[in-house]
């Protein structure tokens, strides 16, 4: 049985989704101070996102731009941070939990843009529906790889050979 290649994302490598053997991976054991990490970025992530929202309501019928930039800022901010934390600057065990799955996690929103898309179609907009979908995507993506070049070109704080502690 061969064992699954390593899935390449440009400039980041991800684990294979099966350890060696075809056995499957464990979950990895979550500490308290992660608990509290993504609890504390997840709590500010979302009230950012609630605050952004009562300040820009989404009009009925209308392109939900606040969404949008939320989203596009999350996804250029997860692909700045990632490399960096998990490649470039040195061990901070709790930078990951706390500011890409805490805060970053909190403060996009795909559930929401979800029931934007319903509104949307709901109101009989059927190509401002799939625009925005099809912008969201688009746009996510590019923003995220934006993200991942600047990340590139930040100078390194370790040796690149060194592993990441704690990489979650």
């Amino acid at each position: 049985m061969q064992s699954q290649p390593e899935h390449r994302l440009p400039g980041i490598a991800l684990p294979p989704l099966r350890a060696r053997g075809g056995r499957k991976r464990r979950a990895p054991a979550l500490r308290p101070t992660h608990l509290m990490a993504i609890f504390l970025g997840g709590m500010i992530g979302a009230v950012l996102r609630w605050a952004l929202a009562e300040m820009y309501p989404v009009e009925a019928g209308r392109f939900p731009t606040i969404t949008f930039i939320e989203n596009m800022t999350g996804a250029f901010l997860l692909g700045l941070l990632l490399p960096l934390i998990l490649e470039r600057w040195r061990p901070v065990r709790l930078a990951h939990p706390l500011l890409c799955t805490g805060l970053l996690g909190s403060f996009t929103t795909f559930s929401n843009m979800s029931v934007e898309l319903m509104k949307l179609l709901e109101a009989d907009l059927p190509l401002l529906a799939v625009g925005y979908a099809a912008a969201s995507v688009g746009a996510g993506l590019a923003a995220a790889l934006l993200g991942m070049n600047l990340a590139k070109k930040w100078p390194p704080v370790r040796p690149r050979s060194e592993p990441h502690e704690d990489r979650r």
